[in-house]
């Protein structure tokens, strides 16, 4: 049904139009942006990337399937495109979707979008739902594209916003082509009803009400806080007039397609209002960083300027700096005709001198043999770490598999030794890490770095917590044999750091494990050493 059925509703029009007049500042988006003044919105974006399918004009009817994201994981769908001579009949149906409203109260509504392998989104048309299922019927002059479903505030939106719900499946059929498509979504929070107070207005209209008032309400508010009535006034204006036709038609009981239709010109004039007040305020910000920049030339010139004073003030001082320097080579060849005079007391000096170096020279042999002794000791101590380190080597290499590297021995646990898609230790990997502890418990002064890394499978997050339990799992193994909670680190890497490719069973298999790195002085090592990749891993 085209009705909202919510379990909150917005209030009469004179409170909603109240609300709504109110300044506010946009919310903080994840995006580095300029600070939002009050009373305007912030437009932050964030990228995005699906498949986009290359169709043939006049090809016949091509099949498409959709797929819920995280955000809407129950919902399908499937689509018809049709190639006639000029574009292409886009005829889907979904099912099992769910009211926009439950992503937020700014959130009233779906929408269809094409989008170009170049990012350029297309508005298809607004997916009316009934009982969580709807029909949709477009056109598209684009010959290349994927199809996304986002939850919007309103039909007449622009540009998608980052709720993408649903998206195309890329195809294998023949006579199609997968292109990648990067595109940029509006960061959520930009149509956000924080701090408008809207919550104070959610009561008190049945539920018959017109999704379509609901929205034509949204935009007038989505307006005003981008500054509407400032940078756009005449067509909030207008909108508003709309606004207040299509609610005393509503409130009269009017034929239910004419307040939809009174309805949609009001979100229509109010997304245009938006528009041209963004790109106003685009145009004073621009106007107000040239003033910016004419400040600063006028500055740079002023600072130059001061710096030609400062040199030329250098000059004077170098020249008096001259003249001294004159003065005081006068007052040298003086002193040196006073030193002539004390030369002969000099060279007495000078037999003292050498009885000096002799005995210097004595010392220096006494430093020399200890040096060279030092020496011996210094290539003892380097033969022994590297006796002990082959040793550990050896040691470990009967326990895991293991290698030597910059970074000291590497020994690689693999994936078997954990319960399947876990951090719970196997029973073989505890008795081959208790052998391990029992090394490491040896020498007290080696220090142990556990590194997780999972294969390309599954989401980001999901394997870098992975990766992040089993290295955690293994620490917390290690202490419980007594190793000091000093001497050992936890690292989770994810996908991030494959040493195989992702493309087969094997490499993936290859890829899932921990390493337990054994670095310290004892074997020639620095305590801990990490290389600055890995700075952005967990550390326990």
């Amino acid at each position: 049904m085209r009705n909202l059925s919510l379990a909150i509703v917005f209030a009469a029009t004179t409170a909603f139009t109240q609300t709504v007049s109110a300044p506010v500042s946009a919310p903080t988006a994840n995006t580095a942006q300029a600070p939002a003044s009050a009373g305007s919105i912030a437009t932050p974006t964030v990228s995005r990337t699906t498949k986009a399918v290359h169709y043939r004009l006049q090809g016949g009817s091509t099949k498409v399937d959709f797929h819920g994201t995280d955000l809407l994981e129950h919902a399908t769908g499937e689509a018809r495109v049709e190639g006639k001579k000029t574009h292409f009949l886009i005829d889907v149906k979904f099912q099992g979707m769910e009211d926009a409203t439950k992503f937020g109260l700014e959130y009233l509504t779906y929408v269809l979008w094409a989008v170009s392998p170049q990012g350029r989104p297309v508005n298809l048309g607004e997916v009316t739902l009934e009982h969580g299922n709807a029909h949709l019927k477009a056109t598209t002059d684009l010959q290349s594209f994927g199809m996304i479903v986002t939850a919007e505030p309103y039909f007449a939106v622009t540009a998608p916003g980052n709720m993408v719900v649903m998206e195309s499946v890329a195809m294998s059929e023949a006579g199609t082509e997968n292109i990648e498509a990067k595109y940029d979504l509006v960061s959520r929070g930009t149509y956000s009803s924080t701090n408008t107070h809207i919550q104070d207005a959610i009561f008190g209209i049945d539920t018959n009400t017109p999704l379509e008032l609901f929205e034509a309400r949204n935009a007038m508010r989505i307006a005003r806080i981008a500054a509407g009535d400032k940078y756009a006034a005449f067509i909030i204006s207008k909108a508003g007039q709309q606004l207040m036709q299509a609610e005393s038609a509503y409130r009269q009981k009017q034929n239910k397609q004419a307040v939809e239709a009174l309805a949609k010109e009001t979100t229509e004039t109010a997304e245009e209002a938006r528009l041209m007040a963004v790109k106003q305020k685009a145009e004073d910000d621009a106007q107000a960083a040239a003033a910016a920049a004419t400040a600063k030339a006028r500055a740079d010139a002023e600072a130059e300027a001061k710096r030609r004073a400062e040199a030329e003030a250098a000059r004077v001082e170098a020249e008096k700096a001259k003249a001294e320097a004159l003065r005081m080579k006068q007052e040298a060849e003086q002193a040196a005709a006073e030193a002539a005079q004390q030369k002969a007391e000099a060279e007495k000096a000078r037999a003292e001198a050498i009885a000096e170096q002799q005995r210097l020279a004595e010392e220096k042999d006494k430093a020399q043999q200890a040096a060279q002794q030092a020496e011996k000791e210094k290539q003892q101590a380097e033969y022994e770490k590297q006796e002990l380190r082959a040793r550990l080597l050896q040691q470990l290499n009967s326990i895991l598999a293991t290698r030597d590297s910059a970074r000291g021995l590497i020994a690689n646990m693999s994936d078997v030794l954990f319960r399947s898609g876990s951090f719970e230790l196997a029973p073989g990997a505890r008795e081959r890490l208790a052998k391990v502890s029992g090394i490491v418990l040896a020498y007290p002064t080696l220090h142990v770095t556990i590194e997780g890394h999972t294969d390309s499978v599954g989401s980001d997050e999901y394997n870098q917590q992975l990766s992040e339990r089993r290295a955690q799992a293994v620490r917390d193994y290690f202490i419980q044999q007594g190793i000091n909670a000093a001497s050992v680190e936890a690292h989770g890497y994810g996908k991030k750091e494959p040493i195989a490719s992702n493309d087969t069973p094997e490499g993936r298999q290859q890829n899932r494990r921990v390493e337990l790195i054994l670095s310290g002085e004892a074997i020639g090592t620095g305590e801990g050493e990490i290389p600055p990749q890995t700075a952005s891993g967990s550390h326990q």
